[in-house]
């Protein structure tokens, strides 16, 4: 998962901010030519699509988020959970690239109740911003995580499903979807078992604390509470930390009767995401192609 030990790794790269600016640039053309192929394989041509910024709210105060979606039509809704670096353009961009497959997409602000707003312009600004070292990488968004609980993203993605069912674009006969990264992996459950009504298909990439134990409300535990199929995208590496993780969220699945699809990739910590160090063009390709085919399925 992205720790301090991970950051620390990230920190003491050779690659210096901006040769990682050019590699997070090729990361993104090769996305972009892979999207060929994708659309080929599925045999639709992307959508035209609409974006804004938004914000509603919440029991907690105003949430800000990024709107996109197909400018025609009414789609299924997705909550999009970003990583520790929250909002920003590489999970923009990753938003429209959704949208233009037919889905209404609302990336969210979850420090909402401390800043609003993009806070790193990247992911190497956040690895680089002010109070950030080796030792301490986590100093400046820690008080802002620790209100990140299973109980305060119960709240948002209450709020955030009940906003995306007042939006034209919005499909409400279908479900919503929800995707998260990292630390977001295990908000996508948090939302699922908040809104089972609503969110019938959740995902999450390389997500840190999906099985924690002796925790009632850990991920795994609430499976029983949801009426969704779950991809659990797991990074090499973490899988190397934590092996257990994976069989054990499998069998809370079949425990709780839930389709879950648990797989490890050929990446580490942050493989899906183009301005993390640890992108990996192929294997965020097959894990997209998995996303698609789950909201597919279960939306």
């Amino acid at each position: 998962m992205c720790d301090q030990e991970k950051l620390k790794e990230w920190a003491g790269n050779a690659v210096n901010r901006r040769q990682f600016g050019v590699l997070a640039g090729s990361a993104a053309m090769l996305g972009a030519c892979a999207e060929v192929g994708a659309t080929k394989t599925v045999g639709e041509l992307p959508l035209e699509v609409t974006e804004s910024s938004v914000s509603f709210e919440t029991d907690d105060g105003t949430m800000d988020a990024f709107w996109v979606h197909p400018t025609d039509g009414a789609h299924p809704g997705v909550i999009f959970w970003p990583d520790i670096a929250s909002l920003r353009e590489s999970k923009r961009n990753m938003a429209r690239r959704l949208a233009s497959k037919g889905y209404s997409v609302l990336v969210l602000n979850p420090y909402y109740r401390d800043v609003a707003g993009e806070q790193f312009a990247d992911f190497a600004a956040w690895i680089s911003a002010e109070g950030f070292d080796a030792e301490n990488g986590f100093a400046l968004v820690t008080p802002w995580r620790e209100k990140l609980t299973a109980e305060s993203i119960g709240r948002d993605a209450v709020a955030a499903a009940a906003w995306l069912d007042t939006q034209e674009a919005v499909d409400t006969a279908r479900g919503i979807g929800t995707q998260g990264y990292c630390m977001g992996g295990p908000f996508t459950v948090w939302s699922a078992a908040a809104v089972p009504d609503r969110i019938k298909a959740a995902a999450s990439f390389h997500g840190g604390g999906l099985v924690r134990d002796g925790d009632p409300l850990s991920p795994h535990n609430v499976l029983d509470r949801t009426d969704a199929a779950f991809l659990i995208a797991v990074a090499q590496d973490d899988d190397a930390s934590a092996p257990d993780d994976k069989t054990a969220f499998a069998q809370a699945a079949e425990a709780a009767d839930r389709p879950a699809k648990v797989e490890v990739y050929a990446g580490d910590h942050g493989w899906t995401v183009p301005d993390s160090p640890s992108y990996s063009a192929p294997p965020a390709e097959r894990a997209y192609v998995d996303l698609l085919t789950l909201y597919g399925d279960a939306l």
